[in-house]
């Protein structure tokens, strides 16, 4: 089928210009202008932009953690983001404790390939390094797996110390993949947890007391340094404060290979949301800091000392006591109830894979902080070309998939449960007006998102094999 999408304003990374879209099957077929509809179906966006569909680097989907399970699964959370301009994301496969990689990546096909709508692929998250896991790392490259996380943070479960950072990360440049870090001392946040719970001090605040800036601070510098003496590219995932992000510009001035993310809540909030009654909504980690950190992030996108910017999309509810409506049918789940009386039995993470591109574009691309072109380039473009998507992904040209976002700049919507497909029973941005939404969104060709009407089936979504040697940007 070809659908002729004619009189939009198309916003690449690079570039803004009135043109026509063909697409024919999965693949965007021509960009020009005055193109022949002959049978096409023709959409008029006149008035309106059109936008590769966003890719969301970081997302931890159907995730077992805290006693608890993520509240999105691989339909729902891709129904969420589809509704939000994203149609491709790279969720976090995590390796469990004596299983071997290959068996990691079968586990999560087992959650995913039968309920994903939109496209997504793997980042492969290590947690137990031995010598057999460490040869198996080249191959994961080959089969399409082409990104490492290792956490520095979460003594005694998620963890790896240095020697086990270094061997990946010399293996993995070897092979031409990319490592990426979770860059919080774990071993200083372990003692200061359990010195707070032990005086008594509970309350979500103390989740941010004790995960302080220089925690992370040190922990970019440690991993950036050990790319360096590696000789490898390096990724820091979910950067939230001024200090790491001077971590991440020395060694981009020292010419190493080292790039870094933040997410859409770092822009936005602070210890201050966190004192608030229901502060254990803004419990993650690393945590919310301060109002100059969030302008540090704003700067440092800017500046290009951070290339993407994405979510760490990993929702729990609020109250999980009480069932809530998705599609029509109940769902309950446990959530931050669990860390009730106690910050540390908190399950970390917030919802937001939704709500990423339209808080952006009215906050960053409304308020002056941003162009449209960057905008394209941070959620869409760059983490194509970083994780080997690009051309397939991340732009607008012929023989791309037919990923396309019509944006409609006008349209108006108060953000919250209410109006989210995010499968929880809190929003972020609960009350916030924003100006510019999604109004047709397109994976591979197939529609959608149609307004507020919902095309998109489970199973329907393709698994990614993406390419090794991606850009360092």
């Amino acid at each position: 089928m070809k659908t002729l999408i004619r009189n939009g304003t198309l916003v690449t990374a690079s570039d803004t210009y009135p043109a026509d879209l063909l697409i024919d099957g999965e693949k965007i077929a021509l960009v020009g202008t005055d193109l022949p509809a002959g049978d096409a179906r023709v959409i008029d966006a006149k008035g309106k932009f059109v936008l590769p569909g966003g890719i969301d680097a970081h997302t931890h989907l159907d995730l077992p953690f805290g006693g608890t399970v993520a509240s999105d699964d691989f339909y729902t959370g891709h129904k969420a983001a589809a509704f939000g301009g994203t149609t491709c994301h790279i969720d976090f496969v995590i390796q469990g404790k004596g299983e071997t990689l290959h068996q990691a990546v079968e586990n999560w096909h087992k959650k995913s390939d039968r309920k994903a709508a939109v496209d997504y692929g793997f980042h492969l998250a290590i947690t137990d390094l031995n010598d057999k896991v460490l040869d198996e790392i080249p191959s994961m490259g080959r089969e399409g797996v082409t990104s490492l996380k290792l956490f520095m943070a979460y003594k005694g479960s998620l963890q790896v110390d240095d020697t086990t950072l270094f061997k990946a990360l010399v293996k993995s440049a070897d092979a031409g993949m990319l490592v990426m870090v979770h860059a919080e001392n774990g071993d200083a946040i372990d003692v200061l947890v359990k010195d707070a719970v032990s005086k008594g001090r509970l309350t979500p605040e103390w989740h941010a007391l004790t995960r302080p800036d220089w925690a992370e601070a040190e922990a970019t510098m440690r991993a950036v340094s050990l790319a360096g003496v590696a000789g490898a590219p390096l990724y820091v995932v979910h950067v939230t404060c001024a200090k790491a992000v001077d971590q991440i510009a020395y060694g981009r001035a020292r010419g190493l290979k080292v790039m870094g993310e933040t997410c859409t809540q770092y822009f936005f909030f602070s210890v201050d949301d966190l004192r608030r009654p229901d502060g254990a909504k803004w419990v993650c980690s690393p945590p919310v800091r301060s109002h100059a950190d969030n302008e540090a992030l704003w700067a440092a996108v800017k500046n290009d000392t951070l290339q993407t910017v994405a979510t760490d999309h990993c929702p729990f509810f609020f109250d999980g006591t009480r069932e809530m409506m998705y599609e029509g049918k109940p769902v309950k789940f446990a959530g931050k109830e669990l860390g009730g009386g106690n910050f540390s039995k908190i399950p970390n993470g917030v919802p937001g894979i939704e709500d990423r591109m339209p808080i952006l574009w009215t906050h960053g691309v409304g308020k002056g902080r941003m162009s449209m072109n960057r905008l394209v380039e941070l959620c869409c473009t760059n983490p194509a070309k970083i994780f080997g998507l690009y051309p397939r992904k991340g732009t607008l040209a012929a023989g791309a998939d037919a990923d396309v976002v019509i944006w409609d700049p006008n349209l108006r919507r108060k953000m919250g449960v209410q109006t989210s497909h995010q499968r929880t029973d809190y929003n972020l941005y609960e009350g916030w007006d924003v100006t510019g939404m999604p109004e047709k969104v397109f994976v591979r060709g197939r529609l959608l998102v149609d307004g507020e009407t919902w095309h998109g089936e489970p199973g329907s979504g393709a698994w990614l094999k993406r390419s090794t040697n991606g850009a360092v940007l």
